[in-house]
């Protein structure tokens, strides 16, 4: 149990727990069903894409399941990739560690999904899926874009009712402070931390009601998704530099492993926005056949010219001959 503030806001703590309610035993995270409304929410969303781009529904359905089951995949497989100590069990027989290992990894109602896993492992599962049931791949992808950030804009709220996904501690004037509360109800910890999963949440928002207003207008396929690279990239690169809870590359803390990635993506994006815009101009630029009179056609049309003005000039002389004669 936590209780949260901003207090450069004014806004006075108030107490937030991460179980939602308990089912024959059960704890039920909010950060769970917070995930599931995110993912709901961006398929309805996906939906209504699919029906503009020409996507069959039941290809859509196909897709969403199977980029969500990966994508989950993905996002642990990260995590325990870059934190493999967190999940190694110990304390007990070669083949028991063993077994108890498998089991953490494969738990992830414990917690440890990393978002940059899924949407990299749910991106590649989609990139398949088109490939099976032959769908442009670029179309899919302006599709998915918008609807992963639905789901990252509602999911880092599941962050905010964990109190984890925080920057280091700030004295900014929207800073977050964080008690932590122990069971006999006592202050255990006191932080004000730099909110980064808002950060993340807002930065999203905002990307998202961009697309929303220019979905229609893109001017080639893949336009939305090379959109996202580059902002959900950028903005990533930014705040994980505040985070205080990274992943690192072998441990090392210059090195945050989410950070790099997303500065790659963004460097992507911007590359291959870069070369469509410059094809769609190169395209754009050349003349139409039709406005256009090729050397051939102009050369016909002048010997034409001169045929006519020939013959016409012959029979004005005939007649002219032919008047004189009657004259006479």
């Amino acid at each position: 149990m936590y209780e949260i503030s901003f207090p450069g806001l004014g806004i006075d703590g108030f107490t937030i727990k991460s179980v939602a309610f308990t089912i024959f035993g059960k704890d039920i995270m909010w950060y769970g069903i917070l995930i599931c409304i995110g993912m709901i929410l961006a398929y309805l969303y996906a939906h209504s894409r699919a029906k503009f781009e020409g996507v069959k529904t039941d290809d859509l359905l196909d897709l969403g399941f199977f980029v969500i089951l990966f994508g989950i995949v993905g996002a642990r497989l990260y995590y325990v990739l870059f934190a493999p100590t967190s999940f190694v069990a110990t304390g007990g027989s070669f083949w028991e560690n063993i077994w108890d290992t498998i089991v953490n990894v494969v738990s992830i109602w414990n917690g440890g999904l990393a978002i940059f896993g899924g949407i990299l492992a749910g991106f590649i599962t989609a990139l398949v899926v088109a490939r099976i049931k032959k769908i442009h791949f670029p179309v899919i992808a302006d599709i998915l874009a918008p609807s992963v950030m639905i789901g990252q804009i509602i999911g880092r709220w599941g962050n905010f009712m964990n109190a984890e996904a925080y920057g280091g501690e700030t004295t900014v004037p929207w800073r977050m402070g964080i008690k932590r509360i122990s069971a006999e109800g006592l202050y255990t910890s006191s932080i004000e931390v730099h909110p980064t999963f808002l950060y993340e949440s807002l930065w999203n928002l905002i990307g998202f009601v961009l697309i929303a207003i220019f979905y229609k207008k893109k001017k080639f396929n893949g336009q939305i998704f090379y959109f996202y690279m580059i902002w959900y990239g950028l903005g990533r690169t930014m705040i994980e530099g505040l985070r205080s809870d990274s992943l690192y590359i072998a441990g090392n803390e210059n090195l945050r492993v989410s950070q790099i990635l997303a500065a790659i993506v963004c460097v992507i994006g911007v590359a291959l926005m870069t070369i469509n815009l410059l094809k769609l101009k190169k395209t754009a630029s050349i003349p139409d056949a039709d406005d256009t009179e090729a050397p051939d056609d102009i050369f016909t049309k002048d010997v034409q010219e001169k045929i006519a003005s020939e013959t016409q000039k012959t029979n004005t002389s005939q007649g002219e001959i032919k008047d004189g004669g009657k004259d006479h």
